[in-house]
């Protein structure tokens, strides 16, 4: 019998970018299925809805069969448990985000032992890339549309130009 390797890939997503869509696609090569778990993220103000966010993410992914999206709150171990996951993958983009990144893993052992960390990185173009930046660049009206997919930007767009109404 196969031993099934599946990996959490979990964040806000608020958009999802080009960057989440590599990292997405390296797990792919690496695990039999890959969920891609939603947080609510009810400690971070979000731009986009938990429901607008899925449905981003489940276009982006959509390519690829040995993935799932599916949105969680709560203590990420309760569902990376409860999904049976052995691994979460997470993106590093710079040394920046490798402290961070480190400690989070520390403490992601301690409450699941027996759940190994995968960092991936993106490729070179992607590096760069932040929900955070594109948010902000949107928002001042600029084209982030090397940054995201046709999908998220036209959605962006939208978002932007409601908010703008209010």
């Amino acid at each position: 019998m196969a031993n099934h390797v599946i990996a959490v890939y979990p964040g806000t997503f608020d958009p999802i970018t080009l960057g989440h869509e590599d990292v997405v696609r390296r797990a792919t090569q690496l695990f039999d299925r890959v969920i891609v778990a939603v947080a609510a993220g009810y400690h971070k103000k979000a731009l986009f809805s938990l429901e607008e966010r899925m449905a981003m993410t489940r276009e982006a992914v959509k390519a690829y069969p040995k993935v799932q999206v599916e949105s969680f709150s709560g203590l990420l171990r309760d569902f990376v448990v409860a999904q049976g996951a052995k691994a979460m993958v997470r993106g590093l983009r710079a040394v920046t985000d490798f402290d961070y990144e480190f400690q989070l893993a520390g403490m992601n052992r301690s409450l699941m032992p027996d759940v190994e960390t995968v960092f991936l990185t993106p490729s070179d173009k992607y590096q760069f890339i932040s929900s955070t930046f594109v948010r902000e660049i949107a928002a001042l009206g600029g084209e982030v549309d090397k940054f995201v997919s046709p999908n998220v930007n036209e959605r962006l767009i939208a978002k932007v130009h409601s908010l703008a109404q209010t």
